[in-house]
């Protein structure tokens, strides 16, 4: 199964559980915004999709 994301979608990185959301996508790679404002650009295989509720 492979993953799909799209701008907008929030995502966690499986190193250490960073929350993100999906900037921009160039093929299989993630430019993503970080909880604390770092950005960073992240292979496929390094994040899910983060399906928690958000207040």
């Amino acid at each position: 199964m492979s993953k799909v994301f799209k701008i907008g979608d929030r995502v966690i990185y499986t190193g250490d559980g960073a929350r993100g959301i999906i900037l921009e996508i160039q093929e299989n790679r993630y430019h993503v915004m970080w909880e604390d404002y770092f950005v960073s650009w992240e292979n496929v295989e390094s994040l899910i999709r983060d399906v928690t509720e958000r207040k």
